[in-house]
């Protein structure tokens, strides 16, 4: 019997929430173990476990696997959400790192000091609404999915930041019917369905009970 994937991390989005939606997406079941203290982030460290002395850390298939890049295309690969060839596999991974770009913008507004954060949160709109959202209604023209006419981890990523974008401007797709009407599809798909529901492995956005935890257990990255 497979042994289950373990995930560790933070008890909130960040690096790994990706990784949760693409194991999710593919119907695969995790286990997490989540870092409240110094001690344990120290542990995996002395353990060897971390590579680059990052996490998140993925136990899957008999590896650790660090580097979230590395981690979601293991995953992507190994479940048929990669595409079909090198050229797809390209396309794919270019909206791939268009999505996780805003991603990483939204990331750091948690961390932002609050005489920052307007001036943050108005960037992001902009970018996305401007340079990142319009790409992605154009590659939706001709089909339901972005490349291939099959599912990938462009398709997930994109719904997920589609969905953090919203929660920070509510009305951000008013001018994007594309990508409207692929959200409606993409979150009706079963797998996807389950894991926005309620008591799901999908964290809520970061509080500063989380916060606060991150800079406790990685206190060295925050002197």
């Amino acid at each position: 019997m497979a042994q289950k994937v373990v995930l560790h991390y933070f008890n909130g989005r960040g690096k790994m929430e990706p990784v949760r939606w693409l194991l999710a997406a593919a119907g695969v079941e995790f286990e997490e173990v989540f870092l409240t203290k110094r001690e344990q982030y120290e542990k995996l460290l002395n353990d060897g476990a971390l590579m680059f002395q990052q996490v998140p850390l993925v136990e899957i298939d008999g590896m650790k696997l660090v580097q979230t890049k590395a981690i979601l295309n293991y995953i992507a690969g190994k479940y048929n959400l990669y595409g079909k060839d090198l050229k797809e596999r390209a396309l794919i991974d270019m909206y791939s790192e268009g999505a996780i770009d805003v991603m990483d913008m939204i990331l750091v507004l948690p961390f932002t000091p609050p005489e920052n954060k307007q001036t943050l949160l108005g960037n992001v709109e902009e970018k996305a609404k401007d340079r990142f959202l319009p790409v992605y209604e154009k590659g939706l023209k001709n089909s339901q999915f972005l490349v291939g006419n099959q599912l990938s981890r462009a398709d997930i990523h994109l719904l997920e930041v589609i969905l953090m974008l919203q929660e920070l401007y509510p009305t951000i797709l008013a001018t994007f019917p594309k990508l409207q009407a692929f959200q409606e599809k993409m979150k009706a798909l079963p797998t996807i369905s389950k894991f926005l529901q309620p008591g799901s492995a999908r964290k809520s956005p970061p509080d500063e009970a989380y916060v606060k935890t991150v800079k406790g257990v990685l206190s060295h990255l925050f002197k």
